[in-house]
């Protein structure tokens, strides 16, 4: 089979628009090519590997309009805002570009749109794209996920490492929101929020110790020894009660060198007088709730006067 017709120099590594193609000297036949992929209505992009979400969203932009940007969850994905799995999927689908009024929303294959109100959103770069904020992508997710989710997302902003936002930014955008679609659940888990979280485990987890009653723990608390010595970081801690309810993932079971470090730091807190009781991934339904009740009772033997009830 004899090779394509090579493309202009300027369009062989990258997506482009067919009339960019056009003008550059590229002829229709070409641009029909087994060796394009088609994302998007009048784009092109070579096609020897699948793209990543980013070269998808690079891709629609050569031919969004002018002051159009990538909003909802697209625009969460792309500043790392931890999703629900239906979400993530979603967007492969279909990738959210909003217009602001009056302009018609955005149209496509491939492509979700949205109007978002004139004023009120936050807009910026990145990576080269027109994207709102993360604050106003996280206040855009209330329309789309559950209070328990948008918890979590907003936690995975507030990260320990490399946070992306802040609760006071958060909370203007929640304040900039008013009045629109999920307003009121974006008011019932903002006050939910907590900042230097590690994981979308360890956010559940805090939820489901609240939800069941018992008082919330401290998050990432640095548990020291008798001389101040850090024996570990604590995901989530009762210092009052020396009591530690923590998540492990599977790295915690598989990696050798990840266990021998768990047993040593285990023998530590167990010697300054601390209880840990881990879940991990098999505590779902009746195991989770029966490893809640530990901790509930490790808490009442430790001084905690709450009810012993669910």
């Amino acid at each position: 089979m004899r090779p394509p017709t090579p493309l202009p120099a300027e369009l062989s590594t990258r997506a482009f628009a067919v009339g960019e193609a056009l003008r550059a000297g590229a002829k229709e036949g070409r641009l029909r090519g087994r060796d394009l992929a088609r994302p998007f209505h009048g784009v092109r992009m070579p096609a020897q590997e699948p793209p990543t979400f980013l070269e998808r969203c690079q891709a629609k932009l050569v031919t969004m309009r002018p002051g159009d940007v990538f909003s909802h969850a697209t625009a969460a994905a792309l500043h790392g805002i931890v999703l629900p799995r239906r979400v993530r999927e979603a967007i492969v689908e279909e990738i959210d570009v909003a217009g602001f009024a009056p302009r018609a929303i955005p149209r496509g294959r491939g492509v979700r749109g949205h109007r978002l109100a004139s004023g009120g959103t936050e807009v910026g770069l990145l990576a080269g794209l027109p994207i709102v904020s993360p604050e106003d992508a996280w206040c855009q997710l209330a329309t789309l996920v559950t209070v328990r989710e948008l918890v979590v997302a907003g936690d995975s902003l507030l990260r320990r490492h490399a946070p992306r936002s802040s609760l006071d930014a958060l909370g203007r955008a929640l304040r900039r929101h008013a009045g629109r679609r999920g307003h009121r659940a974006l008011a019932a888990a903002f006050p939910l929020l907590r900042a230097n979280t590690d994981s979308p485990q360890e956010t559940l987890l805090r939820l489901d110790l609240r939800d069941a009653g018992l008082p919330e723990p401290r998050v990432n608390y640095a548990v020291t020894d008798a001389s101040g010595r850090l024996i570990a970081i604590a995901d989530l801690a009762y210092p009052e009660y020396r009591v530690m309810p923590e998540y492990d993932g599977d790295q915690h079971r598989t990696d050798d060198r990840q266990y021998a470090r768990d047993i040593h730091r285990h023998d530590e807190l167990a010697a300054e007088g601390w209880r840990a009781i881990r879940f991990t991934k098999r505590h779902r339904g009746a195991a989770r709730v029966a490893r809640i009740e530990e901790v509930r009772l490790a808490l009442r033997e430790r001084g905690w006067t709450g009810s012993i009830g669910t």
